[in-house]
């Protein structure tokens, strides 16, 4: 079932004699329009059955709809919209050359790790390879600006920010 199939049923049901006239041609037999298709737009609150049987429209659900996707988002912080400019599908796009942006990258990337937990140079480099293909860059960078520490081959963090959960009790 595609989103063609469902626009299209959704349009003939906004048009009573044009969903009679067409539901044959379009929609299979007997003018009914399939089941899974009726049964996805009722699931939105974009059609409901009446209780006479027949199918229709609701164009309120539509207004709400636009209406929602009218209103403005919610307002991105400076570090967020740097995040989304670098980030795509949690993957650095590049390394920021300016040491600014680097450090709000750097910060994000530093919660991979754990406040408390040692960590050897082979781990280090398969965490920061998720991030991005030059992992020797980025731990030199998160080395030198004290967000890890090293020694003896094992690292571990020592700045950045941590995230604090309350337990409820």
């Amino acid at each position: 079932m595609s989103d063609e199939e469902i626009r299209r049923v959704l349009g003939l049901l906004s048009q009573d004699d044009t969903a009679r006239a067409f539901a044959g041609l379009l929609l299979g037999v007997d003018g009914e329009p399939p089941a899974k298709v009726l049964d996805r737009l009722a699931g939105g609150g974009l059609a409901e059955r009446g209780a006479d049987g027949t199918w229709r429209a609701r164009p309120e659900r539509f207004r709400e709809l636009l209406k929602e996707l009218a209103e403005p988002a919610a307002p991105v912080s400076e570090e967020e919209r740097l995040l989304r400019t670098f980030l795509v599908d949690g993957r650095l796009r590049a390394i920021p050359t300016r040491r600014e942006k680097r450090l709000v990258v750097l910060r994000y990337i530093s919660r991979a790790f754990e406040p408390g937990v040692r960590y050897a140079e082979k781990d280090v480099n398969v965490t920061l390879r998720a991030f991005h293909d030059d992992h020797a860059a980025l731990r030199r960078y998160l080395v030198d600006e004290l967000l890890l520490s090293r020694e003896d081959g094992f690292y571990w963090r020592s700045g950045g920010p941590v995230d604090v959960w309350a337990d409820g009790s």
